[in-house]
């Protein structure tokens, strides 16, 4: 049994205009013919509709796809390889845009307008996780001081940020000082740094009360790439986010909000 064109297009949902013009190009003419003369499809010819189908949806030329059908396995086999090669290297090009993208999208989510270059100068090791950021940015988009303090990063200038990192990496070493020497963390030193901390958002992103600051380090103890944001890796030591967590609260009773 064979099939006409009109309902080869109606199962494949190929347009009866491209059937014609795979048959006027020679690529897929039809077998049989119906004793009114019709042209139709027998099975062979709907197999090999397969084989070119399978070949457009890899992005092949029509002619090349000739090329193909007409050949032996191994010349299949090679234009595979081919296409394979050229895919991958639209894979890896696409991927590169999609690093500028995400670029673009983490300077609006961080109001961290820098270079790529400027970046790497000023924050170093300290890097913002895209995803991070992301859920960050839509946990907390709402708060007003969410709202303050990405308006307010916006305005920094690269000397800015290089000031205020420079003030976070000596506090670092004090604080990680002080969790090496065994200081306990509700205690004066601890919550001294808690304290130091909370000033340092106050002054360069948005007015941070205690129970505000509580929440941002309760961030930094549950979610290592928030902590990541303060301490980069290689400067953490298990159990530091935790620390510093309790230093936070402990701060936040010793500093009560005004009634």
């Amino acid at each position: 049994m064979g099939y006409t064109v009109g309902q080869v297009s109606g199962f494949t949902g190929i347009t009866v205009r491209t059937l014609h013009h795979y048959d006027t190009l020679g690529l897929l003419s039809p077998g049989d013919r119906s004793p009114a003369g019709y042209r139709l499809y027998g099975d062979a010819d709907l197999a090999r509709l397969q084989q070119i189908l399978f070949y457009r949806e890899l992005g092949f030329p029509l002619d090349e796809i000739a090329t193909i059908l007409q050949g032996p396995q191994a010349n299949a086999l090679d234009h595979l390889r081919a296409r394979h090669r050229l895919l991958t290297g639209q894979i890896a090009a696409l991927q590169r845009l999609v690093e500028v993208a995400e670029h673009a999208m983490e300077v609006q989510q961080t109001g961290v307008d820098l270079t790529p270059e400027e970046r790497f100068e000023v924050f170093g090791e300290v890097a913002f996780d895209l995803t991070y950021a992301t859920e960050a940015h839509l946990k907390w988009q709402h708060r007003p001081g969410h709202q303050r303090a990405m308006a307010r990063a916006a305005t920094h200038s690269k000397e800015d940020w290089a000031t205020l990192m420079a003030e976070a990496a000596d506090w670092r070493l004090r604080l990680r000082a002080a969790f090496d020497a065994g200081e306990p963390a509700d205690g004066e030193r601890a919550m001294d740094l808690a304290e130091e901390h909370r000033r340092h958002l106050c002054r360069w992103f948005t007015p941070c009360p205690t129970d505000m600051h509580g929440r941002i380090a309760d961030d930094f103890a549950a979610d290592p790439r928030a902590f990541a944001l303060l301490v980069p890796p290689s400067a953490q030591r298990p159990g530091l986010a935790a620390y510093l967590r309790t230093a936070v609260h402990a701060n936040a009773v010793r500093h009560p909000p005004p009634a």
